[in-house]
């Protein structure tokens, strides 16, 4: 079983910010990535953006500090950078969400969890927090 897993940035952003509706579930959600031994994915840009949307947080980079040793920071690469704007044109996708899904796929991760109600379709699962906590 690939248990390669890529979170979205809003994910990440509701494990971090305490204030936000969905940080209960990003709790549960991440006890469950500890329990089972999931690998996480992220891509190197929710580094930058992050920290910019949080306004710069001392907490946030304490996050990132605890998280660089524990998940995987990938970037986009030129490959990943050009199929994703092809991709976007061709079905008229979202261009950020187009990156982080095939950066996703890029590193063979085979579930994308997002709070988006509606995300594209780029080969690989995806889910909300409510279908991967079942």
């Amino acid at each position: 079983m690939n248990k390669r897993i890529f979170l979205d940035i809003n994910i990440v952003i509701d494990i971090i910010d305490e204030a936000r509706a969905s940080h209960q579930k990003a709790k549960l959600m991440l006890i469950k990535i500890i329990e089972q031994d999931y690998e996480v994915y992220i891509s190197e840009d929710v580094i930058t953006t992050i920290y910019y949307v949080l306004k710069g947080n001392v907490k946030v980079l304490y996050f990132f500090k605890n998280i660089m040793s524990r998940w995987n920071v990938v970037p986009f690469g030129k490959d990943v950078i050009e199929d994703s704007i092809d991709f976007s044109i061709k079905y008229n996708s979202d261009l950020e969400d187009t990156l982080q899904c095939m950066c996703a796929k890029k590193n063979g991760c085979k579930t994308f969890i997002t709070s988006d109600k509606k995300f594209i379709d780029c080969g690989i699962e995806v889910l909300d927090y409510e279908q991967f906590l079942r």
